[in-house]
Parts: C-alpha cells; structure tokens; sequence
C-alpha cells in the first residue's frame, strides 16, 4: 500500500510542478513512448531470465503492493507456539510433540495460531528442525550449521527476482535516452519544417528520457526495495526460530529460550518482555 502512496507523491509532484510553470501534460504523457520504454525494458529482461526465474519473479511481484505479513503480533504468536512447543517437551518429553510436527495442520498447538499456519515455509522451517530434534541424531553445532545454510539459501533465493527488477529498473533511464535518440533522428529528418513545428519535435524527443528516468526511479525502482523488506522480516522470523530451538537443545528452559528468539527481532516489531510474558500467559 506505502508503494502506491509513494507512485502518487511522485506523480502528483512531479507533474504538478510541471504544469504549475506552465507546462501541458498531453506533451509528457506520450502512451507511444511508455510502451516503448516499458516493452524494451520488458524484453531484455526476459532475455536475461529463464522460465523458472519469471515465474518467481511473477510470485514475488504481488508482494510489493501488500502491507507487512511480520508484525509485531505475528512475531508474538510465533515466540508464542514455541513457547507451548518446548514447554510440553520439558513437561512430557521431546517424543510428546511427535504428532504435532509430523500434521501441524491438525495440531491443538499450531491450529491456536493460523496466521502462522498459512506461512507454510516458516512452519516447514519449525517442523523440520524439530523433526531432526527428536531423531537425536545431530549435535547442537551441527544443527546450527545446517539452519545456517538453509537461512542462507533462502535469502539467495530471494535476491535473484529482486536482482533482476533493479536490472531492469537500472536500464530504464538507458531506454529513455535511446527513445530520445529516436525522436532527435525524426526531428533531424524534418528541418526544412518553420521553428514553431520544430519545438514539439525537439520536446517530444526529450520526453523518452524524461520517461525513461521517472519509470526507473520512481516506478519500478522501488518495487525490490520494498519486496526486500518483507524478505528480511521474513529471515528475521526464521532466526528468531534458530536461535529459540538451539537455546533450548542447549538446555534453556523454555521461558529462556524464546528471549533468545525474542532478541533477534528487530526493535521496531519485537514485542517487549513484558508484552511476550503476557502473551504466553494468554495461550495456556
């Protein structure tokens, strides 16, 4: 939503200011030259990508237009759950919640939090791990390594879409000066014309860079910035879930052990100690 506030600022402004000294907007805003600009920037970037990359690139786009999945609350309800999860451990044992990692769908601990049950990777993340918990087979280092490396490979994942869209944010200024070019190549076919035909000409040539430059600072520019930020809040709720699973296999009690998740989060969405106290004290 913050992402349409900000294209309407800088369209508002922009023009705006441009017709306050006179201007007239049938001059820049030339239908011809978006889809020119657009539909080159478009190509090249389907040029530089595969199937699977535009496919991800076409999931990843709904989310720049979305508000924050990873509030405060969600990160709450998430200390929350393993709160309930590594307290039945310490009372009944590790094998006791067997059942809930392997269906967390149908699980009396999960079903207490669906906004967290639709985040399927984080809740394949909390399952996984605790799977590899009951099995006993792996020492805390090596269980802390391997989330490492998926937390890693998940992050990887995330950049190569928002990798691409600067790229193409990147070349829409070159674009711009390219659809100038054309327009300079037509105005200099048509000399013999008087000056007064000749100044829409020019102006409508300088219009492709003017287009070229607002489409990839101000349009597309931001759209990986903002999807960048949902990802981190999202790498923020799975090492909040590494560090609250590795305190506990160290042997924290369940209380100390989310604190250690707790602290992970970024200041801005961690709830306070008293807030998460509150709200174990809630779920029981």
């Amino acid at each position: 939503m913050l992402l349409i506030v900000g294209w309407v600022i800088v369209i508002v402004v922009v023009l705006g200011a441009y017709v306050i000294q006179g201007g007239h907007l049938a001059a820049v805003v030339n239908p011809l030259k978006m889809i020119m600009i657009f539909g080159a920037g478009v190509g090249a970037f389907i040029a530089s990508a595969n199937a699977g990359v535009i496919k991800s690139v076409l999931r990843t786009l709904p989310k720049a237009l979305k508000g924050a999945k990873y509030t405060k609350a969600i990160y709450t309800e998430l200390l929350c759950l393993l709160y309930d999860l590594l307290n039945k451990v310490r009372r009944d044992g590790l094998m006791s919640i067997e059942a809930d990692v392997d269906d967390p769908v149908n699980s009396a601990f999960f079903s207490r939090y669906p906004s967290l049950l639709a985040e399927h990777h984080l809740i394949d993340f909390i399952c996984d791990y605790l799977r590899l918990m009951l099995s006993g087979s792996m020492e805390a280092h090596e269980l802390e390594t391997l989330m490492d490396q998926e937390i890693e490979t998940h992050h990887q994942e995330a950049e190569v879409p928002l990798s691409l869209l600067t790229k193409m944010a990147d070349s829409m200024p070159a674009f711009g000066i390219v659809a100038a070019v054309m327009g300079v190549v037509i105005t200099m076919s048509s000399l013999h014309l008087p000056p007064q035909e000749l100044g829409p000409l020019i102006g409508g040539a300088l219009v492709g860079a003017f287009v070229g430059i607002l489409f990839g600072y101000a349009i597309i520019g931001p759209i990986p910035v903002a999807i960048e930020h949902k990802v981190t809040d999202e790498t923020k709720a799975l090492e909040a879930v590494k560090a609250t699973l590795l305190a506990s296999l160290n042997g924290a009690p369940p209380a100390v052990a989310v604190e250690h998740g707790r602290k992970m989060l970024f200041s801005a969405n961690r709830p306070s100690f008293q807030e998460l106290d509150e709200a174990v004290r809630e779920s029981r």
